[in-house]
């Protein structure tokens, strides 16, 4: 009777009355102790209530229903193919709609669906995947910011692909602590390449000079960022270098003046396609270099610069990390470029590398060394003032 009589009064009542109405029978739905007809009458005028010509009728609903996992899945469902003010509640926090809804919101919605989607609590991988695949890049932003997302490592790469140009979603992907090196190198490519474009855009540079300083500049950033990493991690990085074309001579060289040796094995055992403790193993003997850097495809002119590296690396008993793996050690690159001045089967271009790779170790050496000297000036007045206490 209260049911037919509440379906006689909101066909003629104002819709902010009709949407209060609406609220009171979904919340009646869900918490009153309704019987069987009562409650079969309740769910006819919610179905009817999706027809109303009001979006505040819909929305009322939409709310109350929002996080129940009693709600009905119908009307549910049906609030979540409504307009964007509507919907969002549902999708964001609805458990009732499945994975493939889902999906199906993140291909058809507009941004604000989308983004409503990515906030989701225990979002999975398939649908992670679907935003990171065609979702907005406010979505993918919402999707990297959800610490309750499931994101597979091809989610992460298709991120950077479509959206790694925008500064916002690369700060946001960089502070995540375990986000896979292979997907940061990404990151450092893509904006090696957008500064690069700016600057010549600029004519501040010539196209190529902003070239060669973004891949140096890549370059380093990979070093570093391989300094961090280790494992399956590591080996994730490798592939994706030379998947990208990255995994140069020039990089490995860097790598091993940098003494990042867990780096130069990898490396190494992805070119010549063989397992990685063995290239370790081998590497241990000193005359496995040459061998393996020719199974590896790397140029027979950089031998001799590789054998000298390893030499004095293990002889200084250099142990990777997290400082020290990630620039190159002034001492190491300058016994190597002496080496190789000397040898007449060096080639002019890994001199000239060389060469580069020595003025930059002595500048990094010399910053450092400033920072020192300032640190210690800071120092100084504060172990007076102790003292003087």
């Amino acid at each position: 009777m209260i049911v037919r009589q509440f379906i006689s009064w909101i066909r003629t009542a104002p819709a902010g009355e009709r949407a209060e109405a609406t609220r009171s029978l979904a919340r009646a739905w869900l918490i009153s102790d309704l019987s069987e007809d009562d409650r079969a009458a309740a769910e006819g005028a919610l179905l009817m209530l999706l027809d109303d010509t009001s979006p505040l009728v819909r929305q009322a609903m939409a709310e109350v229903f929002a996080r129940s996992s009693e709600a009905p899945a119908g009307i549910v469902q049906a609030l979540s193919l409504d307009q964007a003010s509507v919907a969002l509640p549902v999708l964001e926090h609805s458990p009732l709609l499945i994975d493939a809804d889902l999906v199906d919101i993140i291909a058809t919605g507009n941004c604000a669906m989308q983004c409503a989607v990515a906030r989701r609590i225990n979002l999975l991988p398939s649908v992670s995947a679907a935003i990171a695949e065609v979702g907005s890049a406010a979505a993918a932003l919402e999707l990297i910011e959800n610490a309750n997302a499931e994101l597979a490592p091809f989610s992460w790469d298709r991120i950077v692909e479509r959206h790694g140009h925008l500064a916002a979603i690369r700060e946001s992907m960089l502070v995540l602590e375990d986000l896979p090196a292979a997907t940061r190198v990404a990151l450092v490519a893509k904006l090696s390449d957008t500064l690069a474009r700016f600057v010549v855009a600029r004519n501040w540079l010539s196209a190529d000079r902003a070239d060669r300083i973004a891949s140096e500049a890549r370059e380093r950033s990979t070093v570093n960022i391989a300094a961090r990493s280790r494992g399956d991690d590591m080996c994730g990085l490798v592939r994706h270098l030379r998947a990208t074309g990255q995994l140069t001579a020039g990089l490995i060289l860097r790598a091993l003046l940098s003494g990042n040796l867990e780096l130069f094995d990898a490396a190494l055992a992805e070119l010549a396609e063989l397992p990685l403790a063995r290239v370790s193993a081998l590497l241990q003997d000193r005359g496995g270099v040459s061998l393996h850097a020719r199974r590896a495809g790397l140029p027979p002119s950089t031998f001799a610069a590789f054998q000298m590296a390893l030499e004095v690396c293990q002889e200084t008993g250099f142990i990777d990390s997290i400082g020290g793996a990630a620039r190159l050690r002034r001492r190491m690159v300058e016994r190597v470029l002496t080496h190789c001045e000397t040898d007449p089967q060096a080639a002019e271009p890994l001199l000239i590398l060389l060469r580069r790779f020595a003025t930059e170790s002595a500048r990094e050496e010399a910053r450092m060394f400033c920072d020192e000297l300032l640190a210690d000036e800071m120092i100084a007045p504060i172990q007076h003032d102790l003292i003087a206490a």
